[in-house]
């Protein structure tokens, strides 16, 4: 089913939580962990705004239906970031555009060139870098979406899980623009396949490991898909990403586990080992 552009353009609204008690996290405050997961993903939400500078000097911004989606997605994104940042402020830490900008600057050099990179890749591609860029995102979003729902389960929080909740069902949204746009790109050209296949292969990294030290994504990793429950939903993405035209058998997000040396197997919980 084609995505609905206009539909989703006249219906796109920040994510709501206004209704939702935040004062539950003064009675039942989340857990440092959590916490560290959560700052995480704000700082990643955050940081849309400079992806999407970036992919504006890349062909995608020629395109309108990707041009009005993105600058959709862009404030859909902004609006997780202040809701997990308001989370964080309850729990007495402060996460704002100041920090975020202070990150940007540590990036030195790196980020200065990321947008001549982009466009230097877009221009030696040519049209096809759009496939790319929609393969790319579906993943991102995919994974994002993963990420949500697990935590709102492990947790099992009233309100953060609503909260989470929402978020998920606005990533979705972003999945299926990302996912119909790569799809008909890559059926449409086989060099867009070769292309795209190779740049997932040998450059996907887990959202956020361009921003934050490898520790971090190691934590968030490992908080959120160790164990035999964890790497189902990941294969459950690679799953998805097979299934687009051209990219057969890649398993990318599950090799990323594997270099972070996240285990598939279960914990034992202590006291119920027994003696062989």
């Amino acid at each position: 089913m084609a995505f609905d552009i206009d539909k989703y353009t006249t219906n796109s609204k920040s994510v709501a939580w206004d209704d939702l008690d935040f004062d539950a996290f003064d009675t039942d405050p989340l857990p440092p962990e959590t916490l560290r997961t959560l700052r995480y993903m704000a700082d990643v939400e955050y940081h849309t705004v400079c992806y999407l500078r970036d992919l504006l000097t890349t062909p995608s911004h020629k395109e309108p239906e990707i041009g009005a989606f993105m600058t959709m997605w862009n404030r859909e994104e902004f609006w997780h970031g202040e809701a997990l940042a308001t989370v964080l402020g309850k729990h007495g830490i402060t996460l704002d555009f100041d920090e975020l900008k202070a990150n940007r600057v540590k990036l030195g050099w790196k980020d200065r060139l990321d947008p001549i990179k982009q466009s230097l890749m877009g221009g030696l591609v040519g049209h096809d870098f759009v496939a790319v860029h929609m393969s790319w995102g579906a993943v991102n979003e995919w994974s994002a979406n993963a990420a949500y729902l697990r935590l709102a389960k492990q947790q099992n929080h009233p309100v953060l899980g609503e909260l989470l909740k929402r978020i998920a069902a606005q990533e979705t949204k972003h999945v299926a623009f990302y996912a119909s746009q790569a799809r008909a790109r890559l059926a449409d050209s086989k060099k867009a396949q070769v292309i795209t296949r190779f740049a997932l292969r040998k450059f996907w990294r887990p959202v956020g490991s361009g921003i934050s030290p490898d520790s971090e994504v190691e934590h968030v990793m490992g908080a959120l898909f160790a164990g035999s429950e964890g790497r189902k939903l990941i294969q459950d993405v690679d799953s998805h990403i097979a299934k687009l035209p051209g990219m057969e058998g890649l398993r990318i997000v599950e090799n990323s586990l594997e270099r972070f040396n996240i285990s598939a197997e279960d914990e034992v919980p202590s006291g119920e080992l027994v003696a062989a």
